[in-house]
């Protein structure tokens, strides 16, 4: 790689880890870069993945005081993306990406109108769930399912994952704005540090039936500093949006992951 290229990619790096922290989709920047530069899909996904795992840390780090108190929910919808992230690392290795790729741009789309929309739907799912007997902690009880269907999609790509667990959050589970998005934080890392385990492993051990990983580890190294840096940089700037400018930013970058997918 050139120095120019370097650069370039440290710089990708840094501003996929501070949108991942703030919002998600950080990927949309990283992974059309590593393309421009030749890199090939398999590889530049991995690796990017792996590169974006340390930024994810940076920014659960950040948002540690807004996890207070969260503990229970995080062990329970952390152990869905657990399981989403193990399986969409698979499916990536496993299938052709035009399978998966033509349902992503309706998952943004959804994930943006239910952001738009939450705090209404949100209402009345609590009303609900108080008639019932109260509103459990970690949310009603559709959010565990939707959890591991977006660390499914997360471990596949993972562009725009923050959008649907941002939604999802949002109506299921009665908290802030800037506490759900500490937990979408934490629940990224988790998917995120998975898929990056297993191309890792993918990349030393053949696997029969699996494709190897394929890392380019220069560039990992590069994203990884770049996206440390941001993840600390999302944190301070994430904190200080209202919700209506969070929900706002996120739709607008939902916005622009579909455009970027279907053109």
């Amino acid at each position: 790689m050139s120095f120019w290229e370097i650069v370039a990619i440290l710089f990708a790096g840094m501003a996929a880890g501070t949108i991942n922290t703030v919002v998600g989709s950080g990927t949309l920047i990283t992974f059309p870069t590593l393309l421009a530069f030749g890199i090939p899909p398999v590889t530049a996904n991995v690796s990017n993945t792996i590169g974006l795992a340390p930024g994810s840390l940076s920014g659960a780090i950040g948002y540690r005081r807004e996890l207070e108190g969260q503990r229970t929910r995080l062990i329970r919808l952390g152990s869905a993306s657990l399981l989403g992230g193990i399986a969409g690392a698979l499916l990536l290795l496993l299938l052709p990406s035009s399978a998966f790729d033509a349902i992503v741009p309706v998952l943004i789309v959804l994930g943006c109108v239910l952001v738009v929309v939450g705090p209404r739907i949100q209402r009345r799912v609590a009303a609900r769930a108080e008639e019932r007997g109260g509103v459990a902690e970690h949310g009603v009880w559709w959010v565990w399912p939707a959890v591991l269907l977006a660390g499914v999609y997360g471990g596949y790509f993972g562009a725009a994952q923050g959008v649907l667990l941002m939604a999802i959050l949002g109506i299921g589970v009665v908290d802030s704005m800037q506490r759900h998005n500490a937990t979408k934080n934490v629940l990224a890392l988790i998917v995120n540090g998975i898929a990056a385990v297993a191309f890792i492993i993918l990349d030393f051990v053949h696997i029969p039936g699996l494709e190897g990983g394929h890392v380019d580890w220069a560039v990992a190294l590069i994203i990884a500093i770049g996206s440390t840096i941001g993840g600390q940089l999302g944190a301070t700037v994430g904190r200080r949006l209202p919700p209506n400018v969070l929900r706002a930013v996120i739709v607008l970058v939902g916005i622009v992951a579909v455009v970027t997918f279907v053109f």
